[in-house]
């Protein structure tokens, strides 16, 4: 596995954890779930020495895509599935079960299942995980898995929303564990993981058929 840049940023009231992901020696990231404190995320890229380049977004709910079109601004697309994309345009169509602000994006762009991105000098797999939300998505790049809320630490995701489905849960969560188990998962919440790890502990994944 190449080396890559990463950082996070979870300082919020969530724990909800936005990663920022580039070539190890670049100059540009890219932000995976940006949920709050856009001032914050500003001053750790400058920290690091890195400037945006795209954001994404594995699913819609608040926590991990309220400031996206705040940090996008007039400069950087927003990348959402097109299931999930609703959620920025008729809320009551997208029906989460509750208050789910979100800042408008100016630059939203659409992506599916099998999609292919290339920012901050890094390949992105875009991978449709429906079950928390329709439209939620995970990221792949190299041996690393960004899994928003699909699986966490011991955990998964809830799939009990109005917009959720326990069906299709069931058939991402078996996407999840045909992965290698060296990959390297960034959760959405809480620590990182490997997917052996999770195959092997994780008490939600064990009847996974």
């Amino acid at each position: 596995m190449r080396q890559m840049y990463q950082d996070v940023f979870d300082r919020n009231p969530f724990g909800t954890n936005c990663w920022l992901l580039g070539a190890d020696g670049g100059e540009d990231a890219v932000l995976v779930d940006p949920g709050f404190e856009p001032d914050e995320l500003r001053a750790v890229m400058e920290r690091d020495g890195r400037r945006p380049t795209a954001i994404l977004l594995t699913h819609a709910h608040l926590d991990h895509a309220s400031v996206a079109g705040v940090l996008a601004g007039d400069d950087l697309p927003v990348f959402v599935h097109e299931a999930d994309a609703v959620a920025f345009e008729d809320i009551d169509a997208w029906n989460p079960g509750f208050d789910n602000p979100l800042e408008p994006v100016k630059d939203l762009r659409r992506v599916g299942h099998g999609d292919e991105l290339s920012f901050a000098g890094i390949s992105i797999g875009v991978r449709h995980t429906p079950g928390h939300t329709p439209g939620h998505c995970c990221f792949v790049t190299d041996a690393t898995v960004i899994s928003g809320d699909l699986v966490f630490a011991g955990s998964i995701g809830r799939s009990d929303f109005p917009n959720s489905s326990p069906e299709a849960m069931q058939a991402s969560l078996r996407w999840f564990l045909s992965r290698d188990d060296a990959d390297v998962v960034l959760p959405g919440h809480g620590p990182r993981t490997t997917v052996g790890r999770e195959r092997s502990s994780n008490p939600f994944l064990v009847h996974v058929a």
